[in-house]
């Protein structure tokens, strides 16, 4: 249970952390924001992911191309 808390109390800080830190453009600016779009968009989710898994979904999906050049 020790585990699952510091897991988590050190996914907030990162991200807390991650939030403060000012990016104007560029391609992280991108991702950052990507990244807490679907972050915020996987919380409806329900009981079905936890903060971890909601992470992690996240991270994949910010990081996906969202147009393949074909």
């Amino acid at each position: 249970m020790k585990r699952k808390a510091y897991a988590i109390g050190l996914l907030a800080l990162t991200l807390t952390v991650a939030g403060a830190i000012p990016f104007s453009s560029g391609r992280i600016a991108t991702s950052r924001r990507n990244f807490q779009e679907y972050f915020r968009d996987l919380d409806p989710a329900g009981s079905s992911l936890n903060p971890v898994e909601r992470f992690v979904f996240s991270l994949v999906l910010a990081h996906t191309d969202a147009h393949p050049e074909n």
